[in-house]
């Protein structure tokens, strides 16, 4: 593979490479002039401030200023300007003392006398220099932060496209309607209060595939009643063979989540679980706090396939979804424990 240099490492190269050269075309006018101390102090320069300006990248990025809001990545510069001007006055004032000392050909120059008479205009060019590179250099990381953020979002955006797609598509196939309003139609004849309600369910759950608000999240509450109509529709065509219980913190019930992220749980569960099964199952979701999370937990009886990159086209955006939505903060995981139940679990930060 061919070798290449980084952006990053080709602006510190021309950028001090053009101000060291800067420096030595002045100093090579004034009298007395070394080319052999001036070419030290071009080297010096460049491997310095580079140096310099390298560890200051390298405490930023470990401490992530680069994904800090504007407010507090101002306060954070205003205290490191300082830090680095000082930096690069101590560094600049040795190096200069040094080569001088080495060149003066045994001309001794008193080190605090040295320093009362270069030290000023030294360290107004080191804010100032160290100004210019912080804010290039962080100008340039916001702006590739941006770019990012408008590709995720516009990824998001898609991705909840596709699985509104995909739930209409699903709610519009015939197999399901027609299972539906069969379910229903028995119901007039025996029950017709369930009737009543199977098409109150039914209607919902197209009216929320249809109409429902292009919001990329709505409330767990929200979310939870979805799931719960889509379930307890097909529990009417059932019957037995189908149970479910939800329980949820109710102290979470307005925090925001991925539309349709619940739905997708509980028919992944329903459809790939317990109806596969001949006696059924019962289907549990549970949403609790955890350590900083919000989880969502489905739990259902079946047979997981044991790899687990085999997972359907729905979970396969849904888990892609959350990478988008929180930055890879966010966790899906599908897994079987030795009670034979399958879990299908989402942990989202709280935060």
């Amino acid at each position: 593979m061919k070798n290449s240099v980084s952006f990053y490492w080709k602006c510190q190269l021309i950028g001090w490479s053009g101000a060291s050269l800067y420096w030595f075309v002045q100093g090579s006018s004034g009298d007395g002039f070394s080319w052999s101390a001036g070419l030290l102090h071009f080297l010096a320069d460049i491997a310095l401030y580079i140096l310099i300006t390298h560890l200051y990248r390298t405490f930023a990025r470990n401490n992530n200023w680069q994904n800090s809001p504007l407010n507090l990545l101002f306060k954070r510069l205003l205290l490191a300007l300082p830090i680095m001007a000082i930096a690069y006055t101590g560094v600049t004032v040795t190096k200069i003392y040094l080569i001088r000392l080495v060149f003066a050909q045994g001309t001794n120059v008193e080190i605090l006398e040295f320093i009362r008479q270069n030290l000023p205009g030294i360290l107004m060019a080191g804010f100032r220099l160290m100004a210019i590179w912080m804010l290039a250099y962080h100008l340039y990381q916001y702006s590739r932060r941006e770019i990012r953020l408008v590709k995720e979002n516009a990824s998001l955006q898609l991705r909840y496209r596709e699985a509104q797609l995909d739930k209409l598509s699903d709610q519009l196939n015939p197999h399901f309607l027609f299972n539906s309003l069969n379910t229903i139609k028995s119901l007039i004849s025996t029950d017709t209060k369930l009737a009543r309600r199977g098409i109150d369910l039914l209607s919902e759950l197209l009216r929320s595939s249809l109409y429902r608000q292009a919001s990329l999240t709505h409330t767990l509450a929200e979310e939870l009643e979805l799931a719960k109509d889509y379930l307890e529709l097909e529990k009417m065509r059932m019957e037995e063979r189908l149970t479910f219980s939800v329980h949820a913190d109710q102290s979470l019930n307005n925090f925001p989540v991925l539309g349709l992220s619940i739905q997708t749980l509980a028919e992944n569960a329903l459809k790939h679980g317990v109806s596969k099964l001949k006696d059924g199952g019962h289907i549990a979701i549970n949403i609790s706090r955890e350590t900083g999370f919000l989880e969502i937990m489905v739990t259902n009886p079946g047979i997981i396939n044991e790899d687990p990159d085999h997972i359907g086209i729905g979970l396969k955006n849904l888990k892609e979804r959350l990478r988008l939505a929180y930055h890879g903060q966010a966790t899906f995981k599908l897994f079987k424990k030795n009670d034979d139940l399958i879990y299908s679990v989402i942990r989202i930060p709280l935060r």
